[in-house]
């Protein structure tokens, strides 16, 4: 799933795009992903991570290396 965010999770929602005559057509809705990199300093390296804007709030938040270790925990590798 190439709209997934690594933190947070998030994936595109799907509806419906209703036109001017009421003729309904599928769309999705796509998270905003980025690729972000941050360096871990308790292992001397850097990660690249694909996060929401919401996840970049999150790491901001908590830091870096809860994050990774979270994501460790719920087995993702890193």
């Amino acid at each position: 799933m190439s709209a997934h965010c690594q933190v947070t999770g998030r994936s595109p929602g799907f509806g419906n795009s209703v036109s001017h005559s009421h003729r309904r057509t599928r769309r999705r809705w796509n998270p905003n992903i980025q690729r972000k990199t941050y360096f871990l300093p308790s292992e001397g390296r850097r990660v690249t991570l694909r996060v929401s804007t919401k996840g970049i709030k999150i790491i901001d938040r908590d830091g870096i290396e809860s994050v990774v270790a979270r994501l460790r925990r719920d087995g993702q590798k890193i």
